[in-house]
C-alpha cells in the first residue's frame, strides 16, 4: 500500500467533531462518489476522485453519520439537536427524535440492509469537562420510534456491518475497544462481547477508534485522532498494518471502483473557531491490497 501524498481538498475544506469527520471536519460514506459531513460548515457534501465538489444539502444543527436506506433516500444525523433526518426532493424531514435516549450530541450512524439506523452518541458533554459516561446506542427503525439496541456504551462512535449482515462492531472511543454484536432478525443486538481491546496492542499504547471501516479479510481500518494514525487490526487486537498522518485521523472508509482506495478525514484538531480558521481539514487518499466488505 502507499500513501501517495495525494489530497482532495475542498475550496471551503471540510471539518468535522468535530467533523465526524472533518474541515470544518467529517464523516466518510462511499456510494459511486465519496460523502462527508464537513460539521462546522453545516454540510453535506460529495466529491469524485477528480476532485469536483457538490453541497448536497445543509443541516442547520451540524450534519454528522450518513446512511441510506434500501430506496436510496439518504438519512443524516443531525448532531446537536439529536435528531435523524431523511433528505427528501432536497427537503430535509424528521424521522426520528433521538434526545430521549442520548445523554449528548449524536454522531455516527450505520443503516443496515433492511434500514434500521443505529445511532452513537457522545453520552456526556465533552466541551464542558464533564468525566466520561457511559451511554446507549440507539436504534431507529423504519416507520418506528427510536429504543435503546445496547447500553454501557463508552462514547459508541464509528460502527461496521458485516457482509452477511449478522454482526455489527462499534467503535468505544473512550473504552479504547471494538465492541462486537450478533444482529437479530429484528434489528435488536444481542451477543455481546469485546472484539479487539486497543490497549492491549503494546504497553502504554491507547488508540481511539474514531471512524472505522471493514475488508474482504474481515479486518477493520480505524481511525485514531489521539495517535495521528489508521490501523488495520484483526480480531483480538492484532495489529496488521498502521499508517501515519500528519493531523489527527478522524474517519476512514473503503471505496473506488474495486473498493481498494482508502479515504482518509484528517484535521489539526476539532475545535470549531480554529477549524473554521485554519481551514486544514483534508481527505487523504491511500493504496491498499484488500478491498472493503460489509457497510459502510
Amino acid at each position: 500500500m502507499r500513501l501517495d501524498g495525494k489530497f482532495i481538498e475542498e475550496p471551503p475544506k471540510v471539518s468535522k467533531f468535530n467533523f465526524n469527520v472533518p474541515v470544518s471536519f467529517g464523516f466518510l460514506l462511499w456510494i459511486d462518489v465519496l460523502y462527508f459531513s464537513d460539521f462546522f460548515t453545516h454540510k453535506v457534501i460529495s466529491v469524485d476522485l477528480d476532485g469536483n465538489f457538490e453541497t448536497v444539502t445543509t443541516v442547520p444543527n451540524q450534519p454528522s453519520g450518513l446512511g441510506w436506506l434500501p430506496d436510496g433516500t439518504l438519512l443524516i444525523v443531525s448532531m446537536i439537536d439529536q435528531k435523524l433526518l431523511a433528505l427528501k426532493n432536497d427537503t430535509l424531514e424528521e424521522i426520528a427524535d433521538c434526545s430521549e435516549l442520548a445523554t449528548f450530541y449524536c454522531n455516527d450512524m450505520i443503516v443496515n440492509k433492511n434500514g434500521n439506523a443505529y445511532i452513537g452518541n457522545f453520552g456526556f458533554n465533552t466541551h464542558a469537562n464533564e468525566d466520561p459516561k457511559s451511554t446507549n446506542l440507539i436504534l431507529v427503525r423504519p416507520g418506528e420510534e427510536p429504543v435503546i439496541a445496547a447500553d454501557n456504551l463508552f462514547f459508541p462512535n464509528g460502527t461496521v456491518i458485516s457482509e452477511d449482515s449478522k454482526t455489527l462492531v462499534i467503535g468505544e472511543s473512550y473504552a479504547a475497544r471494538l465492541t462486537a454484536f450478533d444482529i437479530n432478525d429484528d434489528g435488536s443486538l444481542s451477543n455481546r462481547r469485546i472484539w479487539a481491546d486497543l490497549s492491549q496492542i503494546k504497553e502504554g499504547y491507547r488508540p481511539v477508534p474514531d471512524g472505522i471501516c471493514m475488508d474482504e479479510e474481515g479486518a477493520i481500518w480505524l481511525a485514531s485522532p489521539s495517535t495521528s494514525e489508521v490501523l488495520r487490526v484483526k480480531e483480538g487486537a492484532i495489529l496488521l498494518d498502521t499508517l501515519t498522518v500528519e493531523t489527527n485521523a478522524y474517519a476512514c472508509v473503503l471505496g473506488g471502483e474495486d473498493r481498494k482506495t482508502l479515504f482518509v478525514c484528517t484535521s489539526g484538531g476539532s475545535n470549531k473557531e480554529s477549524c473554521l480558521k485554519q481551514r486544514e481539514g483534508r481527505i487523504e487518499i491511500i493504496d491498499v491490497d484488500i478491498p472493503g466488505k460489509g457497510i459502510p
